[in-house]
């Protein structure tokens, strides 16, 4: 069968849904610089991202260095050369090419081992007298193995009280844990990791059970964590009230905090600001009120974030002499949401000498921001790297596209928005802007981006439940993968995104536009047959929107994807649709006689007939439902309406499908339908003559049927063995290649010697696909037992002569195709001397 895809026509705007602005905004990454060179191109600077603590990235500006200790990331200053001229694909983009060779690239052996370890959890552990789960006595996960199981069984929703049981005692050597997002108890959290020697602890969005001052009170029982721990993040853990978190104070070891989105006070900020190795410091959308306690630690403090301190109430001079004591800041986070406008960086830019060592300053979304005061300011700090200025007024001129070694987090051109979605993931403010912008700048976009399409990938799964974010991050996949674009995007990345469009698509199943946007990427021929996804529920999703909607565009989008997703789907798979799939045969049986009844074989028509015809492919479900639903009718309209030869091809497929069910086969011995059907089988075209052929042979096999009407059977085997003695050799070629699922409708034919001529046909049918396709059908003439019933043919004594003929010629073209390939199937075969 040849399949071809609808080109749809493209969302030309972007309507942002009526959501709230998610004001717990927070940013906490870290990148450092490495230089590129391509043959032919002057040096292009790229940003590269150190392995993170458990699966998250430090704040920016500091890293773990190989000694243990933190360092801030800085790059020496290069000589000056000429500027680079942006092309049609920014140079940005030159690290999509190193992206897809790494997505393209096989998964790593423990990757792999991790991923079905994790999966198939229960299988592999036993269980103790409580309910949780151990591992074998036998088995010792090394450090790194166990920090990779965890970071595994954490992102894959896996990690919960029974589960984390397994961390339990010394089978497991944990350094780094990451609990993001985790369910878990206090106890469970205690007894599984804190007596492990943890050097970080990434706890951001853990549950609401498991209270930060349960994880402080549960690592601070060793003394050994208290020493050195040396990064603790608990962004948005849960606070009671009037809580404070002072114990924090005793973490000596501790060089990376982050509270952000927490009920942190500035009692708080006095205890830990006495910490004597911090260095990295994040108090973003706190309930600080006075920072003056930063001034403890102003000769160790390296990075200090604090965008959105909606408490504070000192002013803008006030909290400029603070940071003007803070010599030793390479990096600073003051950025805001624009609609707070907050004049705190104008104030800052202003500034003659205030942090002389800064070299990543992030402002986006500050008041009145112009391009002339933040250059100034940049020029009298050469060594700056990083200047954040989205949602603002500046980073548009020419100075923020030549000054060298300086990246800009912005919405001037695509450098910048790259930028933005790097630094921005976790701020769902900004990456909904970002997001915005780079739907706009896609739309004419021709070049192949797979490090773009990554980016929107991170900034939709940090933020599942934003629908901005789940909308607007939805259109800029479609951008990105339209038409032949997703052809060069490696498959791995395409199965993320897919997979992240679907999730979004469960989590707001009430929201047209985005179920639309999903439908639309399945549109890709890329996606839908090479691509890896869940389309079980794909197929779900398509059948109820189908039988949903009623825009023309949409319905043809729909039946398109059906026809397709269809014959992806294992027969079994298709009876545990019962209730879409009996509503969608309904459908789609009202599609076909609306467009009959107007004489209409439009693009919407051909694939309906396509959907119902690989829906009811092996599927006894789906055929019974065609037949309820006066699908006979129908058809029999169609045949007397339209005499294309695609279109009788099609439907005696459909016919072929109902008459291997050998329940519902009687149905189609009717008047009408052997009269179309023998008048069909006479056609020259070789397609219209196999499939009405392949519906007698279905139908005159079982005599039983025809108890009163032998003489008309007779007539039928008779027209069948005078077409067949005219066809073409079987290894001819048609216009559209038959495929099968399997041999099993084959064997009921194979074995009825009294009918020479139902045997002929379906040898005749097996040797042309083996022929045309012998890797795929070989193997299946093994698995089904069809090479068995060949075998039998041959010895049979009564066997008609050129029914062993065609059977001789299956079996030499089957002992040839694996004598070429030197290789023999795995299931046992019968001896073919």
């Amino acid at each position: 069968m040849v399949y071809f895809l609808h080109r749809v026509l493209w969302p030309q705007a972007l309507v942002l849904p009526d959501a709230l602005d998610d004001a717990r905004d927070r940013c906490v990454v870290q990148v450092s610089v490495a230089a590129v060179r391509v043959p032919g191109r002057a040096p292009v600077r790229r940003v590269v991202r150190p392995r993170a603590a458990a699966g998250r990235p430090p704040p920016r500006g500091p890293r773990v260095g190989r000694d243990g200790f933190l360092g801030f990331v800085s790059t020496p200053p290069h000589p000056p050369r000429a500027p680079w001229t942006p092309r049609p694909a920014p140079a940005c983009f030159l690290s999509s090419a190193l992206l897809k060779e790494e997505e393209a690239s096989p998964y790593s052996l423990v990757s792999i081992c991790l991923d079905v370890l994790v999966a198939t959890l229960e299988q592999w552990c036993s269980t103790r007298p409580d309910g949780t789960l151990c591992l074998p006595e036998h088995w010792h996960l090394p450090r790194e193995i166990s920090d990779q199981f965890l970071e595994r069984m954490t992102r894959r929703g896996k990690l919960t009280d029974r589960t984390a049981a397994i961390f339990q005692g010394k089978q497991t050597n944990l350094k780094q844990i990451s609990i993001q997002r985790a369910k878990l108890s206090a106890t469970a959290f205690a007894r599984a990791f804190c007596h492990h020697k943890l050097v970080q602890v990434n706890a951001t969005s853990v549950d609401c059970e498991l209270l930060a001052p349960d994880i402080i009170h549960a690592l601070q029982s060793s003394a050994w964590i208290q020493e050195n721990l040396q990064c603790l993040l608990l962004d948005s853990a849960s606070v009671p009230q009037d809580s404070r978190l002072l114990a924090l104070g005793q973490f000596i070891g501790i060089r990376t905090l982050s509270v952000a989105n927490m009920s942190f006070w500035s009692e708080d900020l006095v205890s830990i600001s006495q910490l004597p190795n911090l260095e990295n410091l994040d108090i973003s959308n706190t309930l600080v009120t006075n920072i003056s306690a930063l001034l403890t630690c102003k000769d160790r403090l390296r990075s200090l974030t604090m965008h959105y301190l909606k408490c504070l109430t000192m002013t803008s001079p006030q909290i400029l002499a603070v940071l003007r004591q803070l010599k030793c800041l390479l990096h600073l986070d003051i950025s805001n949401h624009k609609h707070l406008r907050s004049d705190l960086a104008f104030h800052l830019l202003q500034q003659k000498n205030i942090l002389p060592n800064l070299v990543s300053l992030d402002i986006s979304g500050g008041f009145d921001i112009t391009d002339e005061v933040v250059e100034s300011f940049l020029q009298q700090r050469p060594d700056m790297r990083f200047v954040g200025l989205l949602s603002t007024n500046a980073g548009y001129a020419n100075f923020f596209i030549t000054k060298q070694g300086l990246k800009v987090a912005g919405g001037a051109n695509m450098h910048q928005l790259c930028e933005a979605l790097s630094r921005y993931g976790n701020r769902s403010c900004f990456m909904k802007e970002t997001l915005c912008m780079l739907f706009t700048e896609t739309l004419s976009q021709h070049a192949i981006l797979p490090a773009i399409l990554k980016l929107v990938a991170i900034g939709m799964r940090n933020h599942p439940q934003d629908l901005p974010v789940q909308f607007t991050g939805s259109a800029c996949i479609l951008n990105l993968i339209r038409e032949n674009l997703a052809k060069g995007m490696p498959v791995r990345l395409l199965s993320e995104v897919t997979c992240l469009l679907f999730e979004a698509t469960k989590n707001f199943p009430f929201y047209k536009q985005l179920q639309k946007n999903c439908l639309l990427s399945l549109t890709s021929s890329r996606i839908l047959c090479d691509v890896p996804f869940d389309r079980f529920d794909a197929a779900k999703l398509v059948m109820r929107w189908l039988c949903k909607s009623e825009n023309p565009k949409m319905q043809t989008m729909a039946v398109t994807i059906i026809s397709i997703l269809a014959l992806k789907l294992l027969p079994e798979q298709t009876e545990q649709l019962q209730e879409e799939l009996i509503m969608t045969v309904k459908e789609l049986l009202t599609i076909v006689r609306n467009k009959t009844a107007e004489n209409l074989k439009d693009v919407t028509f051909l694939f309906t007939l396509k959907a119902l015809w690989n829906l009811t492919d092996e599927s006894p479900l789906a055929c019974k439902y065609f037949i309820e639903n006066e699908g006979l009718a129908v058809i029999i309209q169609v045949l007397e309406t339209f005499s294309e030869p695609l279109i009788q091809s099609t439907v005696l497929g459909l016919l072929n499908n109902v008459a291997e069910v050998r329940e519902l086969s009687p149905k189609l011995m009717t008047e009408d339908v052997l009269e179309h059907i023998t008048s069909l089988l006479q056609s020259t075209n070789i397609e219209v003559s196999y499939f009405a052929a392949g519906v007698i042979a279905h139908l005159t096999c079982d005599r039983q049927h025809w108890l009163s009407r032998d003489r008309q059977r007779s007539h039928l085997l008779q027209h069948l063995r005078v077409t067949l003695q005219n066809w073409p050799s079987s290894q001819c070629k048609m216009s559209a290649l038959v495929t099968y699922r399997s041999f099993k409708a084959f064997s009921p034919l194979l074995g009825n010697f009294s009918q020479p001529e139902v045997q002929l046909w379906a040898l005749w049918a097996m040797h042309h696909v083996c022929s045309r396709n012998p890797g795929k059908y070989c193997k299946l003439l093994v698995e089904g037992g069809g090479l068995q019933l060949v075998c039998d043919i041959q010895e049979h004594n009564q066997a008609n002569a050129q029914v062993k003929q065609m059977a001789a010629s299956i079996l030499e073209d089957f002992r040839m195709h694996f004598t070429s390939y030197q290789r023999l199937p795995t299931a046992p075969v019968p001896s073919l001397t």
